[in-house]
């Protein structure tokens, strides 16, 4: 298994920006399609964004297309999500999550078998 940490969330105004890390460890990071979701209170854990192995084909929800932008650096293991023009409707706990065996990075989280223990994210109005 792969081991996830997740960092960068915080507090933020209505149109500001955060910028969300993630470092792998214990196996080979280029090996796992890499993918962000979130959980608002209440709510079912949400696909936020994607990126495949390589770094090269990247997956985003509608509702962060344009806002977000996902990347990763194979060789310091790490993923990140950078965040702009924050809504309030984008406070939820942020998980990065991995997996090693799909041909494509998935949008649905029951596809990745390593989770971090997410990072929250709150925006203010």
């Amino acid at each position: 298994q792969v081991q996830l940490v997740e960092s960068g969330g915080g507090l933020v105004q209505t149109g500001g920006s955060l910028r969300l890390s993630c470092a792998a460890s214990g196996r080979t990071f280029s090996n796992y399609h890499m993918g962000w979701f979130r959980q608002a209170p209440g709510l079912e854990r949400e696909f936020v964004a994607a990126i495949g192995r390589g770094g090269i084909s990247t997956y985003y929800a509608d509702s962060v297309k344009g806002r977000f932008t996902i990347s990763r650096d194979n060789a310091k293991n790490t993923v990140f999500l950078q965040m702009s023009s924050l809504k309030p409707d984008d406070t939820a706990v942020y998980y990065c999550a991995a997996d090693q065996w799909a041909v494509r990075p998935g949008t649905n989280f029951r596809s990745y078998e390593n989770w971090g223990q997410g990072t929250q994210v709150t925006v203010s109005s």
